[in-house]
């Protein structure tokens, strides 16, 4: 049984700042007045583009702060909380790998301390309420064609996605609905977004739900249940607490997806860490075009904490998936596949020289891989400049990290100055295009016709949004199918504009924003 007594005294944590669940689970209520606050540095764990070969990005992460605190670094780990979707479908759990896990892993991966419940009832409390003023015709004149707000559940089931309601007319007028994961909702991006709860309510008050009869926006605020969310949603604000399996404290809060919104762990949790420790290792989803692209465009800003390291997780299996060999074969050695893959790991390096951050390369050590291949790789780093460690903390636990941890400290202590991509002054086709040609490596970016009105429309309304734009993880272009480092145009459908989470969301390609199950899912073999 994992017990948190030792970690409540490492930091003092008194006993009106810990609301316990158990032995091994806690939310920490944290009063800075209480503690002498440090300023730690941040370290932000990335990918480069994740196949099913595999790439470790969480074992990395879980694995890093194990060894620096083996070195008396004083890390601490801040992550994202498993959605129970993957963990029941193709994905599995979020807790890492091997000897590199966070515990108690069952409780994480499922219910946990309610968190996502919580914001799955809280959106579905607006739906409700949506639906009633239409049912009830209330002067806010709800037009039942142009309800915007969509329903969430913490589930892959593709049968919701697009739905009728009312079927009977004694429950009100019919009219079409949608259900999202909730870990796509706009309320979970705001929830890992905001600085505080009254921050927290402020952008629930200003999620766009619906238009009237009129043309009018209808916001949250219109339907006077800032109060309803507040109760349900206090609790949930504060940071889940847990342990790895040597000890290390994590903070595990909040989980939006890369591919829809900005996919890492809340702010609050963040800032919360960097208040603690000396150290502090967080993750963002998917690839270096995603996650730590909207990390260091969205989340520092807000911050105002840049990472003092990247740390780039690579895999030789990956590598040689993306230089052309099929997944059946990975397991046999292949230097030239290898060679050519590593054009995609380049490329995702490249896009962190572009924030003038250090990178230090972490290569998942896997059984498959020969002492030809990592010898192959080692020497391409090495010839581009790059700094790398071979990680083994899958099989070897914090002991096969060592290396990484010393090496993490080293870089992280180096003065650096981040620059960010994007400017405050860009418009928002100024910011799609430096993302999709820079980051991702378009040559060009297409609209359709009314994508490019609705960022007009939104250009002349307000100039403050952020670009997160939506694509595909599985490729640094817009089509899944593209591997490596492809040549390819950005196709731009549409544009959602989230007005609570202060996005505006350029669609590219097909995303499914409610997850169906695979033929044969986790859930059958659990």
């Amino acid at each position: 049984m994992s017990n948190l007594q030792e970690i409540f005294k490492r930091y003092s944590l008194s006993e009106e700042e810990i609301i316990p669940y158990g032995y091994s689970i806690a939310k920490i209520k944290y009063d800075e007045s209480k503690h002498e606050s440090k300023r730690g540095k941040l370290i932000l764990v990335t990918a480069m583009t994740p196949t099913k070969a595999g790439e470790g990005k969480t074992t990395t992460s879980i694995s890093l702060a194990d060894a620096m605190n083996e070195l008396n670094y004083d890390a601490i780990l801040a992550l994202r909380e498993p959605s129970l979707g993957p963990v029941f479908g193709v994905k599995g759990g979020g807790t890492g790998g091997g000897k590199s896990i966070i515990i108690p892993e069952d409780d994480i991966n499922l219910h946990f301390t309610g968190d996502i419940h919580a914001l799955t009832s809280a959106n579905n409390l607006i739906a409700s309420v949506i639906d009633n003023e239409l049912y009830q015709h209330s002067e806010l004149n709800i037009d039942k064609d142009r309800i915007v707000f969509s329903r969430a559940i913490d589930m892959n089931d593709r049968s919701l996605r697009d739905i009728e309601t009312c079927l009977d007319p004694k429950d009100g007028e019919k009219h079409r609905a949608n259900f999202v994961i909730t870990a796509a909702s706009e309320i979970m991006a705001i929830f890992c977004l905001s600085k505080d709860e009254e921050d927290f309510l402020d952008r629930v008050d200003n999620m766009l739900v619906a238009y009237s009869l009129s043309g009018e926006k209808i916001y949250v605020r219109d339907l006077k249940i800032r109060g309803s969310i507040k109760k349900l949603m206090h609790q949930a604000l504060y940071p889940n607490l847990v342990r790895t399996l040597y000890g290390t404290p994590a903070l595990v809060h909040g989980g939006p997806f890369a591919n829809i919104a900005h996919g890492t762990n809340s702010i609050i949790a963040t800032s919360l860490a960097l208040k603690m420790s000396d150290y502090v290792i967080t993750e963002a989803g998917f690839g270096s075009d995603l996650g730590m692209e909207k990390y260091l465009d969205i989340i520092v800003p807000i911050l105002k904490v840049a990472p003092s390291l990247i740390v780039m997780v690579a895999s030789i299996r990956a590598l040689k998936l993306h230089g052309g060999v099929k997944f059946a074969d990975l397991n046999d050695e292949n230097l030239e596949a290898l060679k050519a893959g590593y054009q995609n790991l380049k490329k995702h390096l490249n896009n962190v020289k572009l924030y003038n951050l250090p990178i230090l390369v972490n290569i998942n050590r896997f059984n498959s891989d020969t002492e030809a291949e990592i010898k192959l790789l080692e020497s391409l780093l090495e010839e581009d400049g790059f700094i790398y460690s071979l990680n083994s903390a899958y099989a070897d636990g914090k002991q096969g990290a060592l290396d990484a941890a010393r090496k993490a400290k080293e870089l992280a202590d180096q003065k650096s100055e981040f620059k960010p991509l994007l400017s405050v002054e860009d418009d928002y086709f100024s910011k799609i295009d430096k993302v999709a040609k820079n980051i991702y490596g378009a040559s060009d970016v297409v609209y359709k016709e009314e994508a490019k009105e609705k960022i007009l429309s939104l250009e002349k309304e307000r100039k403050d949004f952020s670009v997160c734009i939506s694509k595909t993880p599985n490729s640094l272009s817009d089509d899944p199918k593209l591997l490596n480092v492809p040549e390819f145009t950005l196709h731009i459908r549409d544009v959602r504009i989230f007005y609570g989470a202060k996005f505006l969301v350029p669609l590219s390609g097909k995303i499914v924003t409610l997850p169906g199950l695979p033929k044969e899912p986790l859930a059958k073999k659990l």
